[in-house]
């Protein structure tokens, strides 16, 4: 036996699962930052809508991913095949549609954001249901917690997309924001492979008793609602800038949310750990509330080392990863990233209480996300403002959800 194969059988499933994420993270970063020299910042700006579009994409997918999840978990035996149909019919009647109106509204789209062409909507609609697909795939992986599996169909989605992308702009001269979709969508193919057809089902041979469908029911609505509260406070900023400040301001802007969401990226790894810990903690009868300090103070020690160093080094930092032409945001980097710190410790303890099947966090999360909003649209005279707004609303949002954890110590 050599080192190396001792070496790996040492490797636990959720290691290989954190270094796979962070491989993906830092090859989404790749991508962003090959954009971003690649097309300057008036044309990274179109570029940089279609992943934001993506991000909201994902947090669409997430609800169908963290229910698959939990019910992956919780159910077995015919219910769980009856809950498999019910998720696959769901999703594939929720992605056409969405599918569909993004197709047919593409125009208006272009209008609202002021892109080039619409053209890059319609190719990005095309690829909406399969992604939800590939959700439902990655929610069964994480409930078995087959995270060798998971970090497979994370990878390949990753590698694809920034091969293909590059491939696309380096060769064929076309709409740079087209060729964007287009390696976007061709993706989530990758990230679908290996599937297996014959388990993909729509009819309903088996029924979920109506106990089980008024949990699933439940659980659909609540996780829906918070990651509506996710896409709002994550991505509103970008395209608020993208509305009311002109291409250059707003590609600026999205090089700053790029680098300053690092720590809110990789706290992903943590909630995908985190979900279907708790809830077999739970199932078991056991304390749960350990596990959510454990990926707290990881996050929180992340969080104080990025902030930091984008206190220290920011022109270093953004001159490395955009070079000079994205310099003018350099006093505010550091302010981006405590607000994405903040936002990302909340965000752990929101995952937390979504888990438990406790609803208040969400309605936190929502009404703070729309508060976001509303101070952006009436205080938006200049790129700082937009930022430290951020700051005191994800301030007030830690505070609300340590409030709400002092009321539920016995979990």
């Amino acid at each position: 036996m050599t080192v190396f194969n001792i070496g790996i059988r040492k490797v636990s499933p959720e290691q290989l699962f954190m270094t796979s994420v962070l491989v993906v993270n830092g090859g989404n970063y790749l991508y962003n930052l090959i954009l971003g020299r690649l097309l300057g910042p008036a044309a990274f700006a179109d570029a940089a809508l279609l992943i934001t579009l993506l991000l909201v994409l994902s947090f669409v997918g997430m609800t169908f991913q963290l229910v698959t999840t939990k019910f992956t978990i919780l159910f077995s035996g015919e219910q769980w095949i009856a809950f498999a149909n019910y998720m696959n019919k769901y999703a594939a009647i929720f992605g056409v549609l969405v599918g569909i109106a993004v197709f047919y509204f593409s125009n208006d789209i272009q209008q609202l954001f002021n892109t080039q062409s619409s053209s890059m909507f319609m190719v990005f609609a095309v690829g909406i249901p399969m992604y939800f697909f590939m959700s439902i795939k990655r929610g069964k992986l994480q409930g078995k917690q087959d995270y060798t599996g998971l970090s497979v169909t994370y990878q390949s989605e990753m590698w694809s997309r920034l091969l293909l992308t590059l491939a696309l702009l380096l060769f064929i001269p076309v709409n740079p924001a087209f060729l964007v979709a287009v390696g976007i969508v061709i993706s989530f193919v990758f990230g679908l492979v290996p599937i297996k057809f014959k388990k993909i089902s729509f009819a309903a041979s088996k029924i979920l008793t109506l106990e089980n469908k008024k949990k699933v029911t439940t659980f659909i609505l609540l996780t829906a609602g918070y990651e509506l509260t996710q896409i709002i406070i994550n991505n509103s900023d970008v395209l608020l800038v993208k509305h009311y400040f002109n291409s250059l301001d707003a590609g600026l802007y999205a090089s700053l949310a790029l680098i300053g969401r690092v720590v809110y990226f990789v706290a992903w790894m943590f909630v995908m750990l985190l979900l279907p810990a708790v809830i077999e903690k739970r199932k078991e009868g056991k304390r749960t509330a350990p596990i959510l300090f454990k990926y707290v103070g990881y996050i929180s020690l992340l969080s104080v080392s990025i902030v930091t160093a984008c206190y220290v080094f920011p022109e270093k930092i953004i001159s490395l990863m955009f070079g000079e032409a994205y310099l003018a945001m350099s006093s505010l980097l550091w302010q981006y990233a405590l607000a994405t710190s903040l936002f990302a410790i909340s965000n752990i303890f929101a995952y937390y209480f979504l888990s438990l099947d406790y609803y208040i966090p969400v309605l936190l999360s929502g009404v703070l996300g729309l508060s976001q909003i509303g101070l952006i649209v009436f205080f938006h005279s200049s790129l700082e403002i937009v930022v430290q707004l951020q700051i005191i609303v994800m301030a007030a949002l830690l505070f609300a959800q340590l409030f709400y954890f002092s009321f539920k110590r016995d979990i």
